[in-house]
């Protein structure tokens, strides 16, 4: 059985301030009980009581925020009047914690107006025990209420999800890493006369949530009373007023003109990839495809934060001369680079990947540690956009340099990432620099090798944004994992867009990691500006780079 009682030493409480922006956002003096808070679609899935519900929904259309409230609700009231436990299991860490802020502000709200007591946010170390008896610890936050009952959200699936006796919420459950074995474990529940409330947009149309879907309309969990699927649109959200929530969340107002542009450009931020908004928002799954590297792999890769170092030029930096040019970029090396280039380990083997871009997405730079487990961690990232090919060349090299016990680095060398990846082999030996075409053959025959090890749990990267996003882009596409042609917004800078770069430069890292040199060969040496000399006679007759 799952354990409940945390472990010594564990338990802390979780400030305000850590909850998800999210969370924080819900305005002072917010009621969810008052009169037109909840959507007429909230309220529907809310009067659905059956032991199985499904929710089958458009990306953002509130059924999480509504299940918050009626689970707080019912973790607040009296066993003889139903009340119950509630165990949330998200596909991230972060889901799990939005999802426990919510239920913090709704308690407060309902507990204090009726005279109850809650507890703070705990967070602590949930016990669980397969039936092997194996234990693991999985990070969990709670909250306890005066009827003796509480919600717990988990970082990730217990093993043993028969013995969360009670109401079970598993959300974006098509995105968990094993779908088929959260959904299995979920129904034994109903033996024991628990609840299970699965939430998800799709995920493919192989994908067996969707599955689940089909067999719950088709009857094969019984009738209506028994299992429900409900179905919610993006659009079914928006006729029901979800752009005025946004703008009363927000403290703004609401405007026919401003929903307008609001609802298109939410549409057109998935540009020419139909198949991928008639997917996440109007809940119509793909035919094939879907995300390769599932949310709670990405989650357990990305332990803490640590340095991701950008560059952005802009146009007038590249009209200045090379020597001012070199010059500023010693400069930003000696500032940004040099120390984070002192705490590397010196005692493990280093490997480096590298997708260049020069004016459209990011060029990235990925170190990578090979510990004595054979773990790869990546110390920290550098990410330049419109940045001279000059430039690119001396961060690159000051990395190369730098690195301890460097055992190669692999390259995008399509196009115009030919170019540096030459003049690299040149400085550190042919041997060393891996000049990789990205063609589907290769994508086929090394992405898998990379997707592999996040299911292994061998990567530990910096906690970021702009990465979890480059890594969730990787799709399958007709049976190969690979990033699609469509760009998307950088998260950190809506200006600017990205092509699913931070994955491009792990798998190249990955790619170099198992094919790794024995030792540093001797190297051409010569100052920043004979090196950018050498650059321009490079390609000095060769056609004008085009962006990539």
């Amino acid at each position: 059985m799952a354990a409940l009682a945390p472990l010594k030493d564990t338990q802390r409480t979780i400030d305000w301030e850590e909850l998800p922006a999210k969370v924080r956002n819900i305005p002072e003096g917010f009621d969810p009980l008052s009169e037109g808070v909840l959507m007429k679609h909230q309220a529907e899935w809310i009067k659905i009581k059956c032991p199985v519900k499904a929710g089958e929904k458009g990306r953002r259309t509130g059924i999480t925020f509504c299940e918050a409230l009626d689970d707080t609700i019912t973790a607040g009231t009296r066993k003889e009047a139903g009340g119950d436990n509630v165990y949330y299991i998200g596909d991230t860490k972060e889901k799990g914690l939005e999802f426990i802020g919510y239920c913090a502000k709704f308690a407060r709200v309902i507990m204090e107006a009726q005279g109850q007591g809650i507890s703070d946010i705990e967070a602590f170390l949930f016990e669980d025990q397969d039936e092997k008896g194996n234990t693991k610890h999985i990070a969990a936050y709670r909250i306890r209420f005066a009827s003796g009952f509480q919600i717990v959200a988990l970082s990730s699936r217990p093993s043993n999800i028969r013995g969360l006796q009670g109401i079970v919420v598993i959300d974006e459950a098509a995105f968990h890493a094993d779908v088929q074995g959260v959904l299995d474990a979920a129904t034994a529940l109903l033996i024991w006369g628990g609840k299970i409330r699965i939430i998800s947009t799709h995920n493919g149309i192989d994908n067996p949530f969707n599955q689940l879907i089909r067999d719950i309309n088709n009857g094969m969990y019984g009738d209506k009373t028994e299992a429900v699927v409900y179905k919610v649109t993006f659009d079914d959200a928006v006729a029901n007023g979800l752009y005025e929530r946004v703008c009363l969340m927000k403290g703004q107002a609401a405007t026919e003109e401003g929903k307008k542009r609001w609802y298109n450009r939410i549409r057109n931020a998935y540009g020419p990839r139909k198949a991928a908004m008639r997917e996440e928002l109007d809940a119509i799954p793909r035919d094939s495809g879907g995300m390769c590297i599932p949310g709670v792999w990405i989650e357990r890769a990305m332990p803490q934060v640590r340095p991701v170092q950008r560059l952005v030029c802009d146009d007038d930096f590249e009209h200045l001369s090379a020597a001012e040019r070199t010059k500023w970029g010693k400069v930003w090396i000696r500032a940004n680079l040099d120390p984070l280039f002192g705490p590397l380990d010196q005692q493990v083997r280093y490997v480096a990947g590298m997708d260049f871009a020069r004016h459209r997405h990011f060029s990235v730079i990925a170190p990578i540690a090979i510990t004595s487990q054979l773990m790869r961690r990546v110390p920290f990232v550098i990410e330049m956009q419109n940045v001279p090919l000059g430039q690119q060349i001396q961060i690159l090299w000051s990395l190369l340099r730098a690195l301890p016990n460097f055992r190669g680095v692999a390259i995008d060398a399509t196009g115009p990432g030919l170019g540096l990846a030459e003049l690299t082999a040149d400085e550190f030996g042919w041997s060393m620099v891996h000049q990789v075409d990205l063609s589907r053959k290769w994508y086929g025959e090394w992405m898998p090798k990379m997707t592999k090890g996040f299911e292994d749990g061998i990567y530990d990267l910096p906690r970021d944004v702009s990465i979890e996003s480059d890594l969730r882009a990787v799709e399958s596409i007709d049976g190969i994992p690979m990033v699609p042609k469509v760009q998307r917004k950088d998260l950190k800078d809506p200006d600017l867009y990205r092509h699913g770069d931070f994955a491009i430069a792990l798998a190249l890292g990955e790619y170099a990691a198992l094919n790794q040199v024995a030792s540093m060969p001797t190297v051409i040496t010569g100052s920043p500006r004979a090196m950018v000399q050498r650059t321009h006679r490079f390609l000095e007759g060769r056609p004008p780079m085009t962006a990539y």
